[in-house]
């Protein structure tokens, strides 16, 4: 005859340890959460619960939950951002190319944000990447 100890289900309980919450995620790992759950009918309200358990700051916000929902239930099955219209971020011309080699060649110790600002340009979009990146590939201009 086999004895069963009382403490049986209280050592379980105490030995299973909760999976740790998820701190770094991104949007699209929760957009696939939240596609997820709303294909089983679960509603946002509860999805957002559920995720803020799991996700804690770094979780979507409620709008965001209802607005995904909304787009998984009327068709949309891809969990990144649609591409935006609008201005690019950078503007790279041949005439801003010709006026920034200008200046770095006119004065060399040339700070790049006092040049954006000259020549109205932004400075981490059109200038640093026109004297870095791509266009001149000078390396010694003072951010």
């Amino acid at each position: 005859m086999a004895v069963r100890c009382r403490n049986t289900a209280r050592r379980r309980s105490s030995s299973v340890k909760m999976a740790a919450p998820l701190a770094t995620c991104t949007k699209e790992e929760q957009r696939s959460v939240i596609r997820f759950l709303s294909t089983e009918g679960v509603k946002p309200i509860e999805i957002h619960r559920r995720m803020k358990v799991q996700y804690g700051d770094a979780c979507l916000s409620l709008q965001q939950v209802y607005e995904w929902t909304r787009k998984f239930m009327n068709g949309i099955s891809s969990v990144t951002d649609s591409p935006r219209s609008g201005q690019a971020h950078r503007v790279v011309t041949p005439e801003a190319i010709a006026a920034v080699e200008g200046t770095v060649k006119e004065y060399r110790r040339v700070i790049v944000n006092e040049m954006a600002a000259d020549l109205d340009m932004s400075h981490h979009g059109s200038a640093h990447h026109i004297v870095h990146d791509k266009k001149l590939k000078i390396f010694k201009v003072f951010i």
